[in-house]
């Protein structure tokens, strides 16, 4: 006798639905380490864990991008735009980011020693438990003001600026 029509329905909707979710696989980070990418714009795009170590990133567009995680260490991001873009736990370390806009970017436990941040817009952003050497404290803290809109933290406060 041949099963039930509502039994073989049931069957095709578990195969169909629930078996594509056991094929999945982790997807790794995008990766454009070492690449050219001037002037490109990566602007509210979700980029955690993505790598741009190495990169020519000047005049890139990181506006409101949700970058967590991301890697961008030793790369080169003169007049790049991070307005408002969610650095947390990012790596910044040992790049060139002179007269690049961090205006209300959140860098809370990021990690951003030995870079260069000369001519930066750093209104609004928060650096909450980050990693900077004294000297970067002392420049940054010269133009640092405003409170972050999505953390409430002062950017001042977040610096410990005296």
């Amino acid at each position: 006798m041949p099963p039930p029509k509502i039994t073989v329905c049931i069957l095709a909707l578990l195969i169909f639905w629930i078996a594509p979710a056991y094929s999945l696989e982790y997807a790794p980070p995008p990766s454009y380490t070492g690449s050219n990418l001037f002037g490109r714009d990566f602007s509210g795009q979700i980029l955690r864990t993505a790598e741009f170590a190495s990169a020519n990133l000047q005049s890139t567009n990181f506006s409101n991008v949700d970058a967590r995680g991301a890697v961008f260490s030793g790369s080169l991001a003169e007049q790049a735009n991070f307005h408002g873009a969610d650095l947390t736990y990012a790596m910044l370390d040992q790049g060139d980011f002179s007269g690049a806009d961090f205006s209300d970017a959140i860098l809370v436990e990021s990690i951003l020693l030995r870079s260069t941040f000369e001519n930066v817009d750093i209104s609004g952003a928060d650096f909450s438990d980050a990693l900077l050497d004294g000297a970067q404290v002392r420049e940054l803290c010269q133009s640092a003001r405003g409170v972050n809109p999505k953390t409430g933290v002062s950017t001042r406060e977040s610096l410990s600026c005296t």
